[in-house]
């Protein structure tokens, strides 16, 4: 085994600072792993959120080295161990305890997205859909509710303007219903009106730190970009609806 350095953040809202912990690493391990021993043998007060450990529950998500991401799966050996290795909260949401954040404004935003309101079955009770109708939601289904697109976009991160804009993995959830091909609902106006759609510039920050590999910007927020454009700013479809 080998030693190495880890500043991890400590303390709550407002008040806290980096305090230095030494312990010993093995092949194999993963941040979280060091987290955890530290935690047994010099720190039994640091808050930590974990949960499944396999990448799939969305909970140890930290920045690490500045990098958004998820404890469980950064392995120790992608990372310089002869330098400190810096793990501290999300920024994008208040503070609890050392690295552990309140991330409830996201299931509160979630509950205002319009739910998902299928078409009439047919005579015999059916629904038909194509396979590549499906196929375009599944990547949305992946999502594990980490946050990590939440904590790197910059509207959210850097300008908060959390009662302005859902932020990436609300404009997913809302692409997974828009895009489904039984969803007869329409989200544009609230996208564009109270969701804030606008806000996202697409510099794809969010596509580079999801640990689920969606293709958040592409596939899901610039569609819905376009849908919003066709609906609003489309000066034929304009015209139309003043004469329908």
């Amino acid at each position: 085994m080998s030693a190495a350095m880890f500043r991890i953040w400590r303390g709550g809202n407002g008040n806290g600072s980096f305090r230095e912990y030494t312990t010993e690493v093995a092949p194999g391990m993963v941040v979280l792993d060091a987290v955890h021993r530290i935690q047994a043998e010099q720190a039994n007060d640091l808050a930590v959120r974990w949960n499944c450990k396999a990448g799939k529950c969305g909970s140890c998500s930290a920045e690490i080295n500045g990098l958004p991401r998820l404890m469980c799966m950064t392995r120790l050996d992608t990372l310089p161990l002869e330098e400190p290795i810096t793990i501290e909260p999300m920024k994008s949401f208040p503070l609890i305890k050392d690295l552990v954040t309140d991330v409830s404004w996201n299931y509160q935003v979630k509950k205002t997205i319009r739910p998902f309101t299928p078409r009439p079955a047919a005579a015999d009770g059916s629904w038909r859909m194509a396979q590549e109708d499906v196929d375009r939601v599944q990547e949305f289904r992946k999502c594990i509710e980490c946050y990590l697109c939440q904590d790197v976009c910059h509207v959210l991160r850097e300008h908060h303007l959390h009662g302005q804009f859902v932020g990436p993995r609300l404009l997913v959830f809302t692409a997974a219903l828009e895009m489904h091909p039984l969803d007869t609902g329409r989200r544009t106006d609230d996208l564009h009106r109270e969701h804030g759609i606008g806000y996202c510039n697409i510099t794809k920050c969010c596509t580079t730190v999801c640990p689920e590999g969606i293709t958040i910007t592409d596939n899901a927020i610039i569609p819905l970009k376009e849908r919003v454009v066709d609906d609003h700013f489309d000066p034929l479809r304009k015209l139309f609806r003043i004469f329908k």
